[in-house]
């Protein structure tokens, strides 16, 4: 395949336009609206937001093998205008394209009025859909990983889309790692879509542990498309080790207390994007102002929809950690 050197630079040409108010309101018309629509970190506080883009990337949209295209100026714009409402301190994304599409992501995030100081973008070989990070807090520390495999049979797969991990310092007192993943799809393999997950699934838990051995106070946040429900067995891999819970599921809900976080073409939802925090970090949630994105930009913008998490910016006590188990409906098991 090649891509079309006219069409990509066309692409964002038209989304400086978009984000200069030809397909969204304006930031003034937006601004009161936005500061109402979401809850804000009060001093002291701040939140991580994590978001599958689906394909910020040069893919194939119109079925001709010979071009690749970029994200469709209007959904780009969208997914701007998204982050620009919540303006996350953290942002983490999923299906990120090549470094050229991280950098007219990152120009437009400023053009929005959002510049991330701190990043972390992870590509593993030439993958086109990647994971990054931007933060307005420094990265003091990355632990990133791309070489990890399992075997199947007499196969090596690697995971394909590597693990981001780093540590973000917050402020001189406090800091927090923060672990990205992206697990394999349900889209048909041969090896088992499923089993494949859980092998990738059992290697970012392999992360967390050796994370959560060397300091089991550890401040440590695991977001990411997951591709799986709460109660498959790939969550159950990433979250526990031999019947311990390592990582609790905050479960973010919008407005109307819906858990749902990708839609599908035939209108089914699914829950597959997860935050999950560790017993050291449970104690700095704010639970009010856990949740998921509820937005009609949403339906230009991704297949997905953006969790977002508060935290207080300082360690507390043990037990001031919320009771998560209030946030589950009774058909989900309470294994926390």
């Amino acid at each position: 395949m090649k891509t079309s050197a006219s069409r990509l630079l066309a692409g964002w040409v038209l989304l400086g336009a978009a984000l200069a108010g030809g397909c969204l309101p304006s930031r003034a018309d937006k601004a009161e609206e936005s500061s109402a629509a979401f809850p804000r970190p009060a001093a002291g506080e701040f939140s991580v937001m994590t978001f599958n883009l689906h394909q910020y990337a040069l893919v194939d949209r119109d079925g001709v093998a010979d071009t690749l295209e970029p994200k469709p100026p209007e959904e780009a714009a969208a997914i701007v205008e998204v982050v620009r409402e919540v303006s996350p301190y953290v942002l983490a994304v999923q299906e990120m394209g090549d470094p050229a599409a991280w950098a007219e992501f990152k120009y437009a995030l400023r053009q929005a009025g959002l510049d991330y100081a701190h990043e972390e973008y992870l590509r593993r070989g030439k993958s086109i859909l990647n994971m990054a990070v931007l933060s307005r807090f420094p990265i003091v520390a990355a632990h990133s990983h791309v070489d990890d495999t399992y075997t199947s049979g007499p196969t090596q797969f690697p995971l394909m889309r590597g693990v981001i991990e780093i540590d973000v310092e917050v402020n001189p007192q406090y800091r927090f790692r923060l672990m990205v993943a992206h697990l394999k799809s349900k889209v048909f393999h041969s090896f088992g879509q499923a089993e494949m997950r859980r092998n990738e699934a059992r290697l970012l838990n392999n992360h967390v542990r050796a994370a959560l051995k060397e300091d089991p106070n550890l401040n440590l946040l695991v977001v990411g498309d997951f591709n799986d429900d709460p109660s498959s067995a790939a969550l159950r891999e990433i979250r526990t080790y031999k019947r311990e819970v390592l990582l609790h599921d905050l479960r973010p809900v919008d407005a109307i207390g819906d858990a749902w976080t990708h839609r599908e073409n035939d209108d089914t939802y699914h829950r597959i994007d997860y935050m999950l925090a560790s017993a050291g970090l449970l104690p700095e949630v704010l639970p009010d102002k856990c949740y998921a994105v509820r937005s009609p930009l949403l339906l230009r913008a991704s297949d997905h929809r953006p969790l977002v998490a508060t935290f207080a910016a300082a360690e507390r006590a043990p037990e001031t950690a919320p009771d998560l188990s209030k946030r589950l409906p009774p058909e989900i098991p309470q294994n926390d």
